[in-house]
């Protein structure tokens, strides 16, 4: 079993390889063969979002470990670092603004939560 996953995902990362014509190539040679082998096949590109437009680009970066970070290595090295501390910097900020978030809907919620427990407290006039 665990063999032909293995193969399964070899023949899935030289398609990958080889771009969006190669799976739209073996899934009509699967409608030509054996229908359900192509409507699978379509089913599967369009669940994995292998048709989209940027998928070959998204691919090629996620290869090279630059998916996070949407470039490539330049080859100046002191720009490379300062884009990179940049980028870790940015990255910093906005965890710490999203805490910053998170702390105010909570203040907020305690808040409402406070009042609605007040009002239930005072008696009601009928």
């Amino acid at each position: 079993m665990d063999t032909a996953v293995r193969a399964i995902e070899r023949v899935r990362d030289w398609l990958d390889d080889r771009g969006r014509l190669a799976w739209i190539a073996v899934m009509v040679i699967g409608f030509v063969l054996f229908w359900p082998v192509g409507l699978a096949l379509l089913f599967y590109m369009i669940w994995s979002k292998r048709m989209g437009c940027t998928w070959g680009r998204n691919r090629r970066h996620e290869r090279r470990g630059t998916v996070g970070r949407g470039m490539d290595r330049t080859g100046n090295t002191a720009f490379d670092t300062y884009r990179e501390e940049t980028l870790r910097r940015l990255e910093e900020e906005r965890d710490a603004f999203l805490g910053f978030l998170e702390q105010l809907r909570a203040a907020r919620d305690k808040a409402e939560f406070d009042q609605f427990i007040a009002s239930r407290q005072t008696p009601q006039a009928i």
